[in-house]
C-alpha cells in the first residue's frame, strides 16, 4: 500500500499525460557552446553575471550535478539529437582522421569519409523525425554537424551543411544569436499562428571562439579587474545569456510559456586561460569541468521549479522530449524519460551515470572504440575514470597518469586526490558497472600497481 501511495503521483501524470485530444508542448533546446559548470551567477561564479539564466534556474527543475556523456561538440550534440552513446550512433569526435582504416572505407564506397560520417544519422535517425510523426514543425539553428537541417528532420533550419561552403559545423547557422534572433522568433510566431506544435534547436556558437563580445560587455568586466583574456570570455557567457533571455522574451510575451517545455544544457565544459586557449581537464576531458553542465527543465504549471540534488544527463534528453510529445522513437533509448519525476516531484531512482571520452578525430568511422581514451562512471560521489590506447589525436590528461583514477567528488570536487591506490575495492566495483555498460576492445592503458590488494 505505501509503495501504491508513493507512486500514485507518477500513475496521476500517467493517465493526464496520455488524455485524448491533448495537446503536445513546444519544446525548446537552449545550448551553450564550450561554458563551464562553474560559470553562472545561479552556479555561484564571483563574477560572471547571467541574469537571465539565474532567473531560468529559479523557474525550472535544475540539476546542479548534469552530465554530457562525451564533452566534445560535434558528440554532444548526436547523442542529444540521436538519443543514444557516441560508441552506440559512431560519431565520437569532430572529424574523421586520415588513416588507413578510413581511407578503406571510402575506397570501398565511393565517397569520402566526410561524407560516410554524416550517414550515421541516417541510420539512428533523429528527435525531429520522431516529433513530426506527432505534427510537430521543427527549426534547426547554430551548431549542426550533420549534413543539412533537413537530414536530422527539421522542417525549417538555417544549416545547408557539408558539402556546402563552411559546412562543417553550421554555416549560415552560426549567424544566431551573435547576429541576429529573428530566424528563430519568427518561426516561432508562424508555428503560433498555424497552430502548430514546435520545436526549436536554439545552439548558437556562444560563448565559444572567436571571443569578441560587444565592447559594452567587455569594459565591464576589465574593470572589475579581470586580465583581459579572461574578460573576453567572461563577457561572451553574459553576452550569450543576453540572447537566451531574448528567446525566453519572446516566448513569454507570446503568451505560450504554459505550453512550452524548456530544456538548458551546455556541450562541453570550458576552462579560459590567460593565454587564450582552453584549460587541460576542461572540453573533451572526462574531468568535471569537461563532462558536468546545469541542465534545466522550465514547464510552468507542470514541471515544480526546484534544486534537484539528483544526477541528470544529457542521455535523457530524447526519452524525456518523447514522452512529453506523446511520441516514440524506433527503438529503446538508454537514457531516463524523467518526466514523472519532473512534474510529481518524487526523486529520481538512479545513482550512476556513464561517460567517455574519444580522440577528436575519428580513427575508424565505423568501429569507434579505435578512438577511445577514456570510460568514465560516477556513482552517488564516486567517480572512476578508466584510460585507454586510443588515437589519433592524442589528449590525456595529466599525460603521464594512465592508470585508474578514482576521485570523491562530494569532498574534493577538483579531482585533485586519485584515491585508486588506497581503495582498490572501489575501484573493482565500479569497473564492473563500467563492463556492465559495455566493454570495449581498446586496450586500457594502465592497471593497478602490482600486488594491490
Amino acid at each position: 500500500m505505501n509503495r501504491l501511495l508513493r507512486l500514485l503521483p507518477i500513475l496521476l501524470w500517467v493517465a493526464g499525460a496520455t488524455t485524448a485530444n491533448s495537446k503536445p508542448p513546444n519544446v525548446v533546446l537552449i545550448l551553450s557552446d564550450d561554458q563551464g559548470y562553474t560559470d553562472y551567477g545561479f552556479m555561484g561564479h564571483g563574477k560572471i553575471e547571467t541574469p537571465n539564466l539565474d532567473k531560468l534556474a529559479r523557474e525550472s527543475a535544475l540539476f546542479r550535478r548534469g552530465y554530457v556523456p562525451t564533452a566534445l561538440c560535434r558528440p554532444s550534440l548526436m547523442t542529444l539529437v540521436s538519443g543514444l552513446y557516441s560508441h552506440q550512433n559512431k560519431t565520437t569526435g569532430n572529424d574523421p582522421a586520415r588513416t588507413p582504416q578510413n581511407k578503406a572505407h571510402a575506397e570501398n564506397t565511393g565517397k569520402d569519409a566526410r561524407a560516410l560520417l554524416l550517414e550515421h544519422i541516417d541510420r539512428t535517425g533523429a528527435l525531429p523525425q520522431w516529433l513530426a510523426e506527432k505534427g510537430y514543425v521543427s527549426f534547426q539553428s547554430g551548431k549542426w554537424w550533420e549534413g543539412s537541417f533537413r537530414r536530422g528532420g527539421f522542417t525549417e533550419g538555417m544549416t545547408k551543411g557539408y558539402p556546402n561552403p563552411g559546412g562543417r559545423h553550421g554555416d549560415a547557422g552560426l549567424k544566431i544569436g551573435r547576429e541576429t534572433m529573428a530566424p528563430v522568433t519568427d518561426f516561432i510566431d508562424r508555428s503560433v499562428e498555424a497552430d502548430k506544435p514546435f520545436f526549436v534547436w536554439y545552439a548558437p556558437v556562444m560563448p565559444h571562439t572567436p571571443h569578441n563580445p560587444p565592447a559594452r560587455l567587455l569594459d565591464k568586466y576589465i574593470k572589475k579587474g579581470v586580465q583581459e583574456r579572461i574578460a573576453k570570455y567572461y563577457a561572451m557567457c553574459e553576452w550569450f545569456d543576453e540572447t537566451c533571455g531574448s528567446l525566453l522574451d519572446h516566448i513569454d510575451s507570446s503568451g505560450i510559456a504554459e505550453e512550452t517545455l524548456v530544456i538548458y544544457v551546455t556541450d562541453n565544459g570550458w576552462i579560459q586561460t590567460e593565454a587564450g586557449r582552453y584549460g587541460p581537464r576542461s572540453k573533451r576531458s572526462p574531468y568535471e569541468l569537461g563532462t558536468r553542465t546545469p541542465i534545466m527543465f522550465r514547464w510552468p504549471g507542470k514541471i515544480r521549479p526546484a534544486d534537484r540534488p539528483e544526477l541528470c544527463s544529457s542521455i535523457d534528453f530524447v526519452p524525456t522530449v518523447l514522452a512529453a510529445a506523446g511520441a516514440t522513437g524506433p527503438h529503446d533509448f538508454p537514457g531516463l524519460n524523467l518526466l514523472p519525476q519532473l512534474t510529481s516531484g518524487q526523486a529520481i531512482e538512479r545513482d550512476t551515470l556513464y561517460g567517455e571520452a574519444f580522440a577528436h578525430d575519428i580513427a575508424d568511422i565505423e568501429n569507434p572504440q579505435a578512438s577511445l581514451l577514456y570510460r568514465w562512471v560516477i556513482k552517488g560521489h564516486d567517480k572512476l575514470l578508466l584510460t585507454y590506447d586510443g588515437a589519433p589525436g592524442y589528449m590525456r590528461y595529466p599525460p603521464q597518469d594512465a592508470a585508474p583514477q578514482l576521485y570523491d567528488l562530494k569532498d574534493d570536487p577538483g579531482e585533485n586526490k586519485n584515491l585508486a591506490k588506497t581503495n582498490p575495492k572501489k575501484v573493482r566495483e565500479l569497473s564492473a558497472l563500467l563492463d556492465a555498460w559495455y566493454i570495449p576492445t581498446q586496450r586500457q592503458s594502465g592497471k593497478l600497481a602490482p600486488g594491490t590488494p
